[in-house]
């Protein structure tokens, strides 16, 4: 598995603890235990960090994105890995913007389809394939798969 996309599961599966805590818990304790435990040879640690804080810090601001994307779903009724998996994919979109939007997607998309349900990966796709042809209007004639 890819370092990048272990460090998205990592902060995938740290945000869905925390969150189904009720965020009570110290995320930063959260992050180094799953670090511990499914990222043991892993040596840097920045991104996962960088990612799990980025989210926790934006966390109404991307809750906001997401719920302007998906009307039809308000937050509290999107499953917690669904909602997980998309609060990491909207602040990599509109926030952090290192990886190409179609390579967060996708991840996003993978995550949803390993850790969610039958639905999952296509739900995803849709609200960050929404949010991507907002972003992104230029890049909609190379984005053919994105958001279908």
């Amino acid at each position: 598995m890819a370092n990048r996309h272990l460090s998205r599961t990592v902060v995938m599966q740290s945000l869905f603890e925390w969150d189904f805590n009720h965020r009570q818990q110290d995320l930063h304790a959260l992050v180094e235990l799953n670090l511990e435990q499914f990222a043991p040879g892993m040596e840097d640690h920045k991104f996962v960090y960088d990612l799990a804080n980025g989210v926790a810090s934006r966390l109404d601001e991307i809750d906001k994105i997401i719920t302007e994307t998906a009307p039809e779903w308000p937050i509290e009724q999107v499953g917690a890995v669904d909602r997980s998996v998309l609060r990491i994919g909207v602040y990599e979109l509109e926030f952090l913007k290192e990886v190409p939007p179609k390579v967060v997607i996708n991840e996003a998309v993978e995550l949803a389809k390993t850790f969610g349900g039958d639905a999952s990966g296509k739900f995803v796709n849709g609200v960050l394939g929404t949010l991507f042809k907002k972003l992104y209007p230029e890049e909609l004639g190379s984005a053919e798969t994105v958001g279908d």
